[in-house]
């Protein structure tokens, strides 16, 4: 396999304190509405993504760990049978999908294809080289990917810095391209996008509805994360210049209007690190979930002492029509407020056939699996 040796300087470094144990998480600690459960689905080592296979396999990237995972479940228990490694030594693969019996897996700079994969994770398989042609910068390089109602396969590129203008227009991007064309050139749809790890479509609008990460630096409150919506190719979400869609970059935002770029759709807590989310479509949960959108909050790392700090929960966005009306806690207490640590960073969902959802936590070192059985 062709792998890029780069050097990784990574924030997320800070946390690699030795996780405690799958037996000894205080899942007990966790707060969420009535009749809701969550159980550990399986022991990943530092789970990101995931996608959902055939004959119940979940497929699980990763990032600092530099591997990816099949989680086996045949018979669709309560908890996967067996944590197979299909791939090991990658850069950062944090973002992978499914489509046709074909893995896809995106490195840093490259994005690769595992053919009939439900036959051969087992089997050290070798994978394709779809592209080589995305950027080799570790800073916010890692990705999450998914195919489209079109078709073509969405990759963000996050900016390589904390705030700047690149001459380089893939950065701060989300981007697509066709896998199954011989040219499989990389097509900008939406722009001004400093560090996406989460998106998905609405399931009846069609559109793109994305999370982005604000700036760090800027103070503790400002700016807000957002939760974005996509209605045209081309659109500017604001950053450099604009940042939670009205404040102004005190270097790049001179002489720049907030009127001219596109607003969040709903301003989360600055911090709070969004990254997956998910339409939830299933018929398990309450009818109040029905086609709203699921964001796992994995956990501010710069917040200050005194104001400690936010994230660590999953949180639930509530449309009407295109609008967000309602951003509220779905489930929290991955953060012990009292000793201002989190013990687990919820990273990614993944709706299961049955209604059920999966949460990666890629400091617990978990998958959960959350259900719903409505109040006797």
């Amino acid at each position: 396999m062709i792998k890029k040796l780069i050097s990784i300087n990574i924030l997320g470094a800070l946390f690699l304190i030795t996780p405690l144990k799958a037996a000894d998480l205080p899942l007990d600690k966790l707060s969420m509405p009535p009749g809701f459960s969550i159980s550990i689905y399986a022991e990943v080592n530092n789970a990101r993504q995931m996608v959902l296979g055939k004959n119940g396999t979940v497929y699980v990237g990763s990032r600092r760990k530099g591997q990816v995972y099949a989680l086996l479940n045949p018979d669709n228990k309560a908890a996967a049978d067996k944590v197979v490694v299909i791939d090991k030594g990658m850069i950062m693969p944090s973002g992978l999908t499914y489509r046709d019996g074909d893995l896809y897996v995106a490195d840093i700079a490259n994005l690769y294809r595992y053919k009939n994969i439900d036959q051969t994770y087992d089997k050290n398989p070798e994978p394709e080289v779809i592209s080589d042609k995305f950027p080799d910068k570790t800073h916010h390089g890692w990705k999450f990917i998914n195919f489209g109602p079109d078709g073509l396969l969405y990759v963000p590129v996050g900016a390589p810095c904390n705030i700047c203008l690149s001459k380089d227009p893939v950065f701060a991007t989300i981007t697509r391209l066709d896998v199954d064309s011989a040219e499989r050139n990389i097509e900008i749809v939406a722009r001004g996008v400093r560090n996406s790890v989460g998106f998905d479509w609405h399931p009846k609008t069609g559109n793109l509805w994305f999370t982005d990460n604000g700036g760090d630096g800027l103070g503790d409150d400002i700016p807000g994360d957002e939760l974005n919506h996509v209605t045209k190719k081309g659109q500017h979400f604001g950053y450099p210049f604009i940042h939670q869609g009205n404040i102004q970059d005190k270097k790049f935002g001179k002489n720049k209007s907030a009127e001219n770029y596109r607003a969040p759709a709903q301003k989360l807590g600055a911090h709070v690190a969004a990254l997956g989310m998910n339409f939830y479509t299933g018929k398990m949960f309450p009818p109040r979930f029905h086609n709203q959108i699921i964001i796992a909050e994995h956990g501010s790392w710069n917040r200050s002492q005194k104001a400690g700090h936010v994230g660590y929960r999953l949180m639930l966005v509530t449309l009407d029509g295109d609008k967000a009306v309602k951003y509220e806690p779905f489930i929290t207490g991955w953060l012990d407020k009292d000793r201002n640590k989190g013990w687990g960073r919820p990273a990614a969902t993944l709706e299961m056939p049955d209604g059920s959802l999966l949460v990666a936590d890629d400091k617990a070192h978990v998958v959960y699996r959350i259900t719903y059985e409505k109040p006797q």
